[in-house]
């Protein structure tokens, strides 16, 4: 086994570290560890970032099922734009867009670059998200017991849709404020409810990449289940640290990441 493929389940482990003590937000590791630890391009990482979130995510989504914190009805209103949203982009939207999107002279705009951009900003938001988060999103008491269904939260729903498909993160980070303030979820339930969520829409956004993609699935049947014994690990730590401290600290780290990936990408394409 090659070092860049031990650091690269090491990392998976990690992922499902931060997920379980945190409750998410490790999924947003996913795509820079496929593609600057095991160098797989971002096409493909988006892919395999989906199976991964999706499969973890259904780890806590079973956890909060049986602790009843799932509002089904929210899950159903939010998800189903949602699944039609990246279904349809990783099916349709994101094999259309070329390779080669736009050449300005010694700059080009490729498909790689745009993702990889793409990704870097959601870091920024993700991070901006964990560290100035208020209170109130946090408060088991955040929102109210009604629940208003309305457009707006479909019309989110499918925007997050398009977004985790194109990036092949879990959109935790913004789905839950929706669910608290839209549809009035207590924090605990808006949890596990986005868990839920996030669960159905990446797997279902995975298989619109099957027709077009070659899986290596052994691989990423070892990087998921190394993602799972993190969570697990996550969750038992969970008890004795201060999950909202290192959601915080959590989030400077991404803020990192995300201002590293966005510095590589575009410097190495000539800007």
């Amino acid at each position: 086994m090659e070092l860049a493929q031990v650091i690269g389940f090491i990392g998976a482990l990690i992922i499902g570290l931060v997920l379980g003590l945190t409750g998410g937000g490790g999924s947003i590791l996913t795509v820079p560890v496929f593609v600057y630890i095991l160098h797989i391009n971002p096409v493909t990482a988006t892919a395999y970032s989906l199976f991964v979130v999706g499969s973890s995510s259904a780890v806590g989504a079973i956890d909060n099922f049986n602790k009843g914190r799932i509002d089904f009805k929210s899950s159903i209103i939010f998800a189903l734009p949602a699944v039609i949203a990246i279904f349809s982009t990783r099916k349709f939207l994101l094999p259309a867009i070329p390779d080669h999107i736009l050449n300005l002279g010694d700059f080009e705009l490729t498909k790689d670059l745009m993702i990889m951009i793409f990704f870097g900003i959601l870091m920024l938001l993700a991070s901006i998200s964990m560290i100035f988060k208020k209170d109130k999103t946090c408060s088991e008491d955040s929102g109210s017991e009604s629940n208003p269904i309305n457009l707006l939260m479909m019309f989110l729903g499918a925007l997050t849709g398009i977004v985790t498909g194109l990036v092949g993160a879990g959109g935790g980070f913004i789905i839950v404020p929706i669910l608290v303030f839209l549809a009035g979820l207590r924090m605990k339930e808006a949890v596990g409810t986005s868990l839920f969520i996030i669960s159905i829409n990446s797997i279902i956004g995975f298989l619109g990449d099957l027709g077009h993609l070659q899986v290596d699935w052994i691989f990423l049947f070892i990087f998921t289940l190394l993602s799972m014994v993190g969570i697990f690990f996550g969750i038992y730590l969970s008890r004795f640290i201060n999950s909202q401290k290192l959601k915080k600290a959590f989030g400077y780290m991404v803020l990192v990441m995300g201002i590293y990936i966005l510095w590589k990408e575009l410097t190495a394409s000539g800007i």
